[in-house]
């Protein structure tokens, strides 16, 4: 009986050496492949219709004469857009009050535009630019002119926008003085459309 464990023993080992020789045979598995990235369309705004707000801002103004100052601005806006796309365009009239002292007794009381947009819809941000007809009034008077300007607003939620708007104006023979006026403002923007 001896023998015959001994013999078992035997074969049993013998069975087992190939599988000790190579080591355990693991079952193979398919690699892991990442799935291809989605590409996600861009966010949208419609950024048609009307809208109205604040802005606060910088008003530097300087001239060919002796009239030059800088001060704070604050007004209010309106205006329409249209959305056709990625192509948005509009209209805005807009009042700052402003009380910037242009020396010799001379002060910048408002500034008054009407302004042209066309502008890129960039989903939640529009990057715009604009041209105005422009009106200054000052202790000298009130005079026209023109404006060009670029700006951005971003709409937080859809009735509510931030803004800033940066714009060049210029006055060619300011209420006939023979001085020619340049203004630059810098508004923050806050917006609400309808």
């Amino acid at each position: 009986m001896k023998r015959r464990i001994t013999g078992f023993a035997g074969v049993a080992a013998m069975a087992a050496m190939p599988a000790f020789a190579g080591g355990l045979v693991q079952p193979t598995e398919e690699p892991m492949v990442a799935p291809a990235p989605m590409a996600m369309p861009a966010p949208s705004t419609d950024w048609s219709g009307l809208y109205a707000g604040g802005q606060l801002g910088y008003g530097d103004v300087g001239s060919t004469g002796a009239l030059a100052g800088d001060g704070m601005t604050a007004g209010v806006f309106a205006g329409y857009r249209a959305d056709f796309g990625q192509f948005v365009t509009g209209v805005e009239g807009n009042f700052d009050w402003a009380n910037i002292d242009l020396g010799g007794g001379t002060s910048l009381d408002s500034i008054s535009r009407l302004k042209l947009i066309g502008g890129y819809d960039v989903g939640p941000a529009l990057v715009y630019g604009t041209v105005a007809a422009v009106r200054a009034d000052t202790t000298l008077g009130a005079d026209n002119g023109w404006g060009a300007g670029i700006g951005v607003d971003y709409a937080v939620t859809q009735q509510m926008t931030l803004g800033a708007e940066l714009m060049e104006h210029r006055f060619d023979n300011f209420v006939g003085s023979g001085t020619d006026i340049e203004a630059t403002t810098l508004n923050a923007r806050v917006g609400f459309r309808f």
